[in-house]
């Protein structure tokens, strides 16, 4: 009850400072809070930290509702040849300091990452080196064909100015506002860790037009009390609950839902015996009735998982592989011929909790016994990330987007990959299809590599949740194809702020 009123006169009062102040303010809930300072090195990886990121630092392209557009950059063309592609560069952009932007920050930018990489895109190995050519374009030379290389790099990577990061030597510890002067719509004002509240200012000299609201709030709220703060206008727009998409849709609010590009899944530590053994995941597997997780934990609001990680909306995804429909019988046979007696600590996010009891009652049916630890997720990332745990449920998004995101959470680092590199043909096809342009082929390659990762199962889907968000009619939110950057599947796209010119 205490968190109740604190959140509820904590956005009352962010209201009120709106209106006092005479702008136009747009207010958005997440229930969540901080996900990092919104600048390259210091959001969280994950997507809602590159989303809040996304709005001060501009791509040199990026998408809308019909798909790539230009932002930085007016019109682009790939030099087969050279396996290069150029891009044209608008003219008279600003920094949020005043300050020209160039080709010269361009070419930095990547230089820059080589030296220290950004999370959210390897350009490290892909991108070969940029040229400037004259004063508006730049060359960028790969190191090999990529097929995803408009999205997940050119679409992707934030753009840095140059004139303040040239002599940055450690860009993690880089905390001063000037790390956050971008050329994107939104100036940060506000950001504090400690509530998650996000203020951010329209940059009136935005060069793709104006920006059709003063400032944007992001605030953290209680999710009980969504519907109410919905109601009473004090948000604009927030992530729902399935439970309150008809009653807030009967009081004339927009609901749209994601496609399915957000999977809750099963992380075995590998490096670690049991579960070093693939019969000892193929039995876990066999042993969870994933169906009655969607039916309970989820009351219906999901879809059960591909164990190749790629769900069924998705171009890519092929049902020619392993299911692992629940079969007690043959999960007890394929644990008879592996000896452990020892207890199974299973980690997850408290949001996980009714899901981890079900998992628990499943495992015990096959004589398996498990403890189950709730704590918060970025814990959790944190010790997978260490390997430090034997199972955990956690999730992540971005499987909308091009199916190189295979490559990142099989053989990427950090806590959202499997880091899996036992199997040769794995690693084989996952580098094959980076390079393959023939889209036909690519389709084969990325069919095979569901079929050979549900075989080793490092990880099992769960499932896919329904997810919605609602909003007022003073902004249209919109979900793109193949989420935000690589894949972030959040409405929470820039350009929907942006009164573009004609």
């Amino acid at each position: 009850m205490k968190k109740f009123l604190v959140a509820l006169i904590c956005s009352f009062i962010l209201l009120i400072q709106g209106i006092a102040f005479g702008e136009t303010v747009y207010t958005i809930g997440d229930t969540t809070g901080d996900w990092g300072m919104p600048t390259p090195y210091l959001h969280y990886s994950r997507g809602p930290g590159y989303a809040r990121m996304s709005l001060v630092f501009d791509s040199l392209i990026w998408k809308n509702k019909e798909g790539l557009v230009g932002l930085l950059a007016k019109d682009w063309s790939y030099d087969r040849k050279s396996n290069a592609y150029v891009f044209t560069l608008r003219d008279n952009i600003k920094w949020h300091d005043g300050a020209s932007f160039t080709p010269d920050d361009v070419v930095f930018t990547f230089e820059y990452y080589k030296k220290y990489p950004y999370q959210f895109a390897d350009t490290g190995s892909i991108v070969k080196r940029v040229e400037k050519l004259g004063e508006n374009k730049v060359k960028i030379y790969l190191s090999y064909p990529y097929a995803p290389f408009l999205t997940n790099i050119a679409g992707t990577v934030p753009i840095i100015p140059r004139h303040i990061y040239k002599d940055i030597q450690n860009p993690i510890e880089f905390t001063d506002i000037k790390c956050a002067i971008g050329t994107g719509p939104f100036k940060l004002k506000t950001y504090d860790k400690a509530s998650g509240l996000y203020i951010f200012e329209a940059n009136k000299d935005y060069y793709l037009g104006p920006v059709k609201v003063d400032q944007l709030k992001i605030v953290k709220v209680n999710n009980q009390i969504i519907p109410s703060l919905l109601m009473n206008g004090q948000l604009d727009a927030v992530g729902i609950t399935p439970e309150m998409v008809g009653i807030l849709k009967d009081k004339g609010f927009n609901i749209i839902k994601s496609t399915y590009d957000w999977n809750a899944k099963l992380v075995f530590n590998h490096k670690r015996y049991p579960f070093s053994d693939r019969n000892f995941r193929k039995a876990i597997a066999y042993a969870i009735d994933r169906e009655r997780i969607v039916k309970i934990a989820l009351r219906g609001n999901g879809m059960v998982g591909s164990p190749g990680i790629l769900s069924p909306d998705n171009s890519y995804y092929t049902k020619e592989i392993e299911q692992y429909c629940q079969d007690v019988e043959k999960a007890k046979e394929l644990l008879s011929n592996i000896n452990y007696q020892k207890e199974i600590t299973i980690i997850y996010a408290q949001n996980f909790d009714q899901c981890a009891q079900l998992i628990k009652e499943n495992l015990s049916k096959i004589g398996l016994k498990v403890v189950l630890k709730a704590m918060e997720q970025k814990t959790v990332d944190a010790l997978i990330n260490n390997w430090k745990f034997d199972i955990a449920i956690s999730g992540h998004g971005g499987l909308g987007g091009d199916p190189d995101v295979l490559y990142r959470v099989i053989l990427g680092s950090g806590f959202n990959s499997a880091r899996y590199y036992s199997n040769k043909r794995l690693i084989e096809l996952l580098t094959k299809q980076r390079f393959t342009l023939d889209e036909n082929l690519r389709k084969k390659l990325i069919a095979e590599i569901q079929r050979i990762y549900a075989d080793e199962i490092p990880t099992l889907t769960l499932y896919y949740p329904d997810s919605y968000w609602c909003f007022n009619n003073r902004i249209e939110l919109f979900y793109v194809k193949g989420g935000l950057g690589s894949g972030v599947p959040i409405p929470l796209n820039k350009l929907a702020f942006v009164d573009i010119k004609r």
